[in-house]
């Protein structure tokens, strides 16, 4: 049985998904005629966890294992993503920097975000009563 998502955790998904937000509508400010695809994952996947975190906050059981796998998407995406701009400016494109460093930004705050959902998910299967059946 799945057990609610802790406030702690909803607030975190909802900060989470505003910074995602707010850094998609800085790519696409930075550059709008290329940088399109910055400001619809940011906003799709900060609406994504904005979403998951008022419903978690709300109670919504089923919300931990899909902000889990909302968020592992948006990390492979980005950390495929980073990896290329870095390469690009490796190789000497420098006007790659700032679009990099964004993408950078989206990954590090998926990565750290994943953890604290696990952990949620941990905490409510630890809450889990001895004497309920499974």
């Amino acid at each position: 049985m799945l057990r609610p998502m802790d406030p702690k955790t909803a607030g975190y998904l909802i900060l989470y998904g505003a910074c995602l937000m707010v850094l998609g509508v800085v790519g696409y400010l930075s550059n709008p005629e290329k940088a399109k695809t910055a400001l619809m994952t940011g906003g799709t996947f900060g609406a994504l966890s904005i979403l998951w975190g008022v419903l978690g906050a709300r109670g919504v059981r089923w919300i931990v294992p899909v902000a889990m796998v909302t968020t592992a998407l948006l990390t492979v995406a980005c950390a495929w993503r980073a990896s290329v701009g870095w390469l690009a400016v490796l190789d000497g494109q420098s006007d790659k920097v700032f679009a990099a460093s964004l993408i950078t930004l989206m990954l590090v705050g998926s990565v750290v975000m994943l953890p604290c959902l696990l952990r949620a998910r941990k905490t409510a299967e630890a809450e889990k009563p001895a004497d309920t059946p499974s």
